[in-house]
């Protein structure tokens, strides 16, 4: 069974991401930039007020996550 993504809002997201070990690197206009030692990706999450679940699944994706993992720190 799929978990079911929350509404969660941008800096939601990256507060929840930040528990994985993804960093801070930089804002630009709209998003907020995260790294982590050791990975190649960087992510790119939406600084708004609701993350769009496609975009969330992704980033969840991108992370190493599964949405059960995720969901489960918030």
């Amino acid at each position: 069974m799929a978990s079911v993504l929350p509404v969660l809002s941008g800096r939601e997201v990256v507060n929840i991401l930040e528990l994985f070990g993804w960093e801070f690197a930089r804002q630009s206009a709209s998003h907020i930039i995260l790294v982590k030692t050791g990975e190649t990706v960087t992510l790119s999450v939406p600084d708004h007020r609701e993350v769009a679940k496609g975009t969330l699944r992704s980033l969840i994706r991108s992370a190493g996550l599964t949405v059960s993992e995720f969901v489960s720190a918030i």
